[in-house]
């Protein structure tokens, strides 16, 4: 195992640190090796440049783990050594994991999030199972069904896996972004309209397309909602999702009042996520492959960090192999 971690010492900075040993497991612990870890983009980022709260240094960040368990405690029951696992708890990225799996809530994010990955899935992929949860609980969050019209503002990672999420229930899903290649991957993986936000028509194409159901704000573009608001974009008691990273919101009294609309702030993933997740990855519904941009080893991670601080728009999905 490699007895290594990733942290940031000061804003800007990554570096590795020594994990050292494993030490004697508890009767409710597993020891799991990490072969593959992924990257979540907008929460490492924002928490390297301290954005929005994130100013403790050294800080840990990450949160998507595949690996084997190499060993379990002597009460552990649904785990055995062998098994691979996606493991999501927050603890950035590491070498190895030590977690307590004697307490399990299916719905609740603050769960041991330690699940077994079935053997028809493509283990490297499923590294960035962690940001493919958070979107599937804010769609299931936001109630969205068969036949909803749903926008989803931002294609990055989140919101790639949103627009697949809402799709895989049965939403119309429009996506829009100022990145074009994005909006291909998109379209790629079945959203029915792709909108580039940068062009003058943007707001146009957008209302032609509505009004929606439910709104994801996977770009955290601060004006955002008021923008909704003054191109009536929000259908009559429809949900904005808020996934993406703020801190003040800023939004129009009557966008909510006279539709009687809301809002709803989803929060990291459940182990029922990941098994909704699971199903949709194993019918091909929700694919992963086309949204890895990068799959490097772990000795590579500076330089990943460094282009995740300069030039974000380089990264979607970016794995790191600990296994070479």
């Amino acid at each position: 195992m490699r007895n290594i971690g990733i942290e940031y010492p000061a804003r800007g900075e990554m570096r590795f640190y020594d994990l050292g040993s494993a030490g004697q497991l508890k009767p409710t612990e597993l020891l799991m090796r990490t072969h593959y870890s992924g990257i979540t983009n907008g929460t490492e980022r924002h928490a390297m440049l301290a954005e929005y709260g994130w100013k403790v240094f050294p800080g840990r960040h990450g949160y998507q783990h595949v690996g084997t368990i190499e060993a379990v405690g002597s009460q552990v029951q649904g785990f055995k050594p062998g098994d691979w696992v996606f493991f999501g708890r927050y603890v950035g990225h590491r070498g190895w994991h030590v977690q307590d799996v004697a307490w399990a809530h299916m719905l609740w994010y603050d769960s041991h999030l330690c699940t077994v990955l079935p053997g028809d899935v493509d283990y490297k992929c499923c590294a960035l199972l962690g940001a493919a949860g958070v979107a599937m609980r804010g769609i299931r969050r936001c109630r969205v069904g068969p036949a909803q019209n749903v926008w989803v503002a931002g294609a990055g990672l989140i919101g790639q896996f949103a627009a697949q999420s809402a799709r895989a229930v049965g939403a119309r899903v429009t996506v829009s972004d100022v990145n074009e290649p994005r909006l291909s991957i998109a379209r790629e993986l079945g959203a029915h309209r792709v909108v580039n936000a940068s062009e003058a028509n943007g707001t146009d194409l957008l209302k032609e397309g509505g009004p929606y159901d439910c709104i994801v704000d996977a770009c955290g573009v601060e004006s955002l909602f008021l923008d909704i608001h003054e191109a009536g974009l929000l259908a009559y008691r429809g949900v904005i999702a808020a996934l993406a990273v703020r801190s003040e919101t800023r939004f129009h009294w009557s966008t909510f009042h006279q539709r009687e609309g809301s809002i709803e702030v989803s929060c990291h993933f459940s182990l029922d996520d990941l098994r909704v997740v699971l199903h949709f990855v194993r019918q091909g519904v929700i694919r992963i492959e086309p949204l890895v941009s990068h799959f490097v080893p772990i000795d590579q991670a500076p330089a990943i960090y460094e282009t995740l601080r300069d030039r974000p728009d380089e990264l979607l999905g970016v794995i790191f192999d600990w296994t070479s």
